[in-house]
């Protein structure tokens, strides 16, 4: 008899068909897996989650089936039928007679039943022994007996509290959830930030996941909301938002709240629940920062396309004067670079340079040294990968200063962005002749880092006139350079052609 599948198992299935098409071969365990994981708020893909699956890893090298349609023809390999007929069974155990394949026990037999793909899911952290002891039956706790009374020892709530409980945090998970996708929307819409978007994404699936502890059919028997007497009250502050950035500003504090109270509520059902809502109330807050910030450095330095790296010994003519032509000539940061100097020297040549950007109403940043950019009221400071951390730059230099970061590849990158820098340095990318270089990240990481972030970032390493064009079509729209400006006979026309190129038609 063919059994009977979920509609959500019969989604996966013409998924799998589909991927089996195009593959020209029978339908594999692996193939329904995939179908079966598609649905990413689905209930196999939470508890696979739970189990240990590295989401992001899993779902960069999913296959995707063509749109053509399922050829229900196509037969299914001996594994994957073999599969098929355990999950029927562990069913009919669960409801004795005819029984529907729900998609986790699909999930945990297609696993079983084929070692090369259970191998290839431990590699991305899913542990099968973790999923089965989530799905298939087994014995339970003995049942505790309070001792001389002969009674069983009440749950830790009683029927109402529990009702009570889990109406609390049905609100709060739908509130947390709301707000999750408001931001989420910002980040992807108005930011234009994929990196930050794929993190609000998997914070939500994360969620959904800590929370599969509470049956869903529980929580919306408890839902009240016609005679909730918190609907109708509101302040007028509510209906007003100003800006996007308020929209957004509004529902990080909305899901921030939610998720407290699910922690402080979520402890009455179990301690894990309340660490996991507690773990992903501190992301939101980190998150909250980095789009923050980015927002804030993309308007500071919405029209910086160019940044001077200036050494006294690299500039052709004098520095005061380079400073001046560069930044006539479109260069909207200049950035003090001197490995040769003592401290001493250091903080007066600072102070001059302080002196000339603010006269030629530039941004100036103080490479590596926060206390000197402190000292000379810089607009911020420039650190490498081996500089002090961002958080303790910003301790020396307050709240609305710069702090850039040199990145050179894409987890640096991303670190960089949730640590709170205001802009990245992106490369090596050249060959330069002002600095040596192991490694180049070359235009593959421009490219990388264009797709990833929009937080503002800056092409570094042996940009000039002849290869700042490469950069440009790679996604970099703005660079940081030194010789190719300093070194030049006329600064201004210099940096008025790399901006040119960067700004674009």
């Amino acid at each position: 008899m063919k059994p009977d599948l979920t509609p959500a198992v019969e989604r996966a299935l013409d998924y799998a068909r589909r991927l089996a098409r195009a593959s020209g071969a029978d339908v594999r365990p692996a193939d329904w897996l995939h179908g079966l994981l598609a649905e990413e708020e689905g209930r196999p893909a939470v508890l696979a989650v739970q189990a240990g699956l590295d989401w992001g890893a899993y779902s960069r090298d999913r296959p995707t089936p063509p749109d053509d349609p399922a050829d229900a023809s196509i037969p299914f390999q001996r594994a994957t039928r073999i599969a098929l007929s355990e999950a029927t069974a562990w069913a009919r155990m669960q409801i004795v007679g005819e029984a529907t394949v729900s998609g986790d026990l699909l999930l945990i037999a297609l696993l079983r039943a084929d070692a090369d793909l259970r191998q290839r899911m431990e590699v991305m952290g899913l542990r099968l022994d973790r999923l089965e002891a989530a799905v298939l039956p087994a014995p339970g706790p003995p049942i505790p007996v309070e001792e001389g009374r002969g009674g069983v020892t009440p749950p830790l709530l009683g029927p109402t509290s529990r009702i009570d409980s889990l109406r609390i945090l049905d609100a709060c998970a739908n509130r947390a959830r709301e707000g999750l996708r408001v931001v989420e929307d910002y980040c992807r819409f108005v930011l234009d930030d994929a990196f930050l978007s794929g993190e609000l994404k998997r914070l939500r699936h994360d969620l959904t996941a800590a929370l599969a502890v509470l049956p869903a059919q529980h929580l919306l028997e408890a839902r009240e909301t016609q005679r909730d007497v918190g609907v109708g009250i509101s302040t007028a502050a509510e209906g007003e938002r100003a800006s996007l950035a308020a929209v957004a500003l509004a529902n990080w504090k909305r899901l921030q709240e939610a998720l407290r109270s699910l922690e402080e509520f979520g402890k009455a059902h179990g301690a894990d629940l309340g660490r996991a809502l507690e773990h992903l109330r501190y992301r939101s807050y980190t998150l909250e920062r980095a789009a923050g910030i980015g927002a804030a450095a993309r308007d500071c330095l919405a029209d910086v396309r160019l940044c001077v790296l200036l050494t006294a010994g690299h500039c052709g003519g004098s520095p005061e004067w380079t400073v001046r032509e560069a930044a006539a000539g479109g260069a909207g940061m200049v950035q003090l670079r001197e490995k040769e100097l003592s401290d001493r020297e250091l903080l007066e040549r600072a102070r001059q340079v302080r002196r000339w950007t603010r006269e030629a109403d530039v941004l100036f940043i103080v490479n590596d040294r926060p206390d000197v950019a402190r000292a000379v009221e810089a607009d911020g400071v420039h650190l490498g990968q081996d500089d002090l951390p961002v958080k303790e730059a910003r301790r020396v230099l307050g709240p609305d200063a710069l702090v850039g970061v040199s990145t050179h590849n894409i987890e640096q990158l991303r670190q960089a962005v949730l640590d709170g820098a205001s802009y990245i340095g992106v490369g090596p990318t050249f060959p330069s002749r002002t600095k040596q270089f192991h490694d180049l990240a070359g235009l593959d990481f421009v490219r990388a880092a264009s797709a990833e972030t929009a937080l503002p970032a800056f092409v570094i390493g042996g940009v000039n006139l002849q290869t700042v064009e490469a950069a440009a079509a790679a996604g970099a729209r703005r660079t940081a350079v030194s010789e190719a400006v300093c070194r030049a006979a006329d600064p201004r026309a210099a940096a008025a052609a790399l901006v040119r190129v960067l700004t674009g038609p």
